[in-house]
């Protein structure tokens, strides 16, 4: 009888026992968590099966940072989105979009959040980062020291910042285009990092260049122009006649020019996008002042003739050439329509040229404006307007605003560190009190510069309205 109880004694003990084991592992599955040391029903560094689609909701009780020395870790753990207290779902969003925003600056090269542990429904989460080295010093090889300045500035990269690979694919973007607007066309650009010994995670970068040689104007084609070159080859048509030929547009695109041509011997060779995009422009520009009102590149294209030169193709389509049929003058009280006319000095069937109207309306010293600008109108305005086209003919309509007179206030000088302030201002034609006048105040700019006390690409004399108070 007693072998008996015995007998079933241990029988019984050995079911709580596999209870009990059978438990804990119910309570790990629930989590997808394998079997872990438990302390007074403590499952510490239990692992996460993310693939699976059971998870469990957690209350964080703690969170831990580490690797990241230079940082906070208030600031990281504020930044991660997660919080003490703040329920979140193992596996779940909360933590996949927490890794997500610490990839998404980055300045780590890893990034784990793990569970250090868990007990009944609360964990504890550790965040553990890598930061990304730092820039200890930086070399160039293959660059001029000129050019090293240059770079530089334009990369925004300085010493002790971090290195990330949107930092350096942007260096390389910068030094690519540094390179392309000088020509050199099929420059690569080559960024290695090399542990630095002046520090732990510290490295130092080198730029390596290989310009190779500038990439030229092989041939210039331009499809689509009426005339050819018709005249003897002591004439530039373009300036000579009112139509435009091959040699007028290759004259007219000054920086983009074959090579082969005796014309361009002294002209610049070298092909950048920049140079190019200016002077379609002014390709187009030359067309309207010849009156082709309509001128347009249908299409170009620039292909690779060999390593060091290009094929340029222009397809453009002249239109017909417009003429002038009716000018009218709206909106003017202070002069008259016929002496404004005088001024513009453009009349009834003269071709119409949209570059000289610009330049005698805003530009020339005796233009439009002029006329009201050095009586005070600092305000006037001129818009043409093409009120009318039929055929070959263009009405157009000058819309003016004269606004009121405009007197000097004041006469402000930056920039003087040569001369006396007394000195300048006796060169000057522009006083307090006086009425405003174009003229004078280009006069005086003009004769400031003849002192040679002054670099005149780097005088901007320019009036600034002050509207009375009155």
């Amino acid at each position: 009888m007693k072998k008996i109880c015995l007998l079933i004694a241990l029988i019984t003990s050995t079911g709580l026992t596999l209870a009990q084991s059978a438990d804990s592992i119910a309570v790990i599955d629930s989590v997808n968590v394998p079997a872990a040391p438990v302390v007074n029903d403590t499952i510490f560094n239990p692992s996460v099966n993310h693939n699976s689609n059971v998870a469990r909701k957690y209350t964080i009780q703690g969170i831990e940072v580490t690797g990241a020395d230079n940082y906070e870790d208030y600031v990281l753990i504020g930044f991660s989105g997660l919080s003490v207290g703040q329920k979140v779902s193992v596996p779940g969003d909360e933590i996949s979009n927490a890794i997500k925003r610490f990839w998404k600056q980055g300045l780590f090269s890893d990034v784990r959040i793990t569970l250090e542990k868990v007990r009944g429904d609360d964990c504890w989460i550790k965040i553990a980062l890598t930061q990304r080295p730092r820039i200890a010093n930086i070399e160039y090889d293959g660059v001029k020291k000129s050019e090293r300045e240059d770079l530089d500035i334009q990369m925004g990269v300085a010493k002790g910042s971090q290195v990330t690979p949107n930092i350096i694919d942007r260096a390389k973007k910068v030094i690519k285009r540094y390179y392309d607007e000088k020509g050199y066309k099929n420059a690569e650009v080559d960024i290695y990092q090399t542990d630095s010994k002046t520090g732990e995670n510290m490295v130092d970068l080198t730029v390596y260049v290989d310009k190779h040689e500038k990439v030229k104007v092989h041939a210039l084609k331009i499809d689509g122009l009426a005339h050819w070159d018709s005249v003897g080859i002591r004439y530039w048509p373009v300036f000579k006649k009112d139509y435009m030929t091959y040699r007028g547009a290759n004259r007219t695109m000054k920086k983009t020019n074959a090579r082969h041509k005796w014309y361009n011997m002294f002209r610049a060779k070298k092909f950048t996008d920049e140079l190019y995009k200016a002077d379609k422009k002014a390709l187009i520009e030359k067309f309207h002042e010849l009156g082709y009102r309509d001128a347009r590149i249908v299409s170009d294209s620039v292909q690779k003739y060999d390593e060091k030169h290009v094929d340029v193709t222009l397809h453009l389509e002249e239109g017909q050439r417009y003429y002038i049929r009716n000018i009218d003058v709206v909106g003017n009280s202070i002069h008259s329509s016929d002496k404004i006319k005088d001024y513009l000095m453009m009349k009834r069937g003269d071709i119409y040229n949209q570059v000289k109207m610009r330049k005698r309306i805003n530009e020339d010293e005796d233009g439009v404006s002029s006329l009201y600008m050095d009586n005070g109108y600092l305000f006037f305005q001129m818009e043409p307007i093409e009120v009318n086209i039929e055929g070959d003919s263009v009405d157009l309509e000058l819309r003016v605003t004269e606004g009121p007179q405009a007197h000097i206030n004041q006469v402000v000088i930056n920039g003087n560190d040569r001369l006396y302030e007394h000195v300048v201002r006796r060169e000057l034609r522009v006083r307090p009190g006086e009425l405003f006048s174009k003229s004078d105040l280009i006069r005086s700019a003009r004769e400031l510069a003849q002192t040679g006390h002054f670099d005149p690409e780097k005088m901007n004399p320019r009036p600034v309205p002050r509207l009375s108070s009155r």
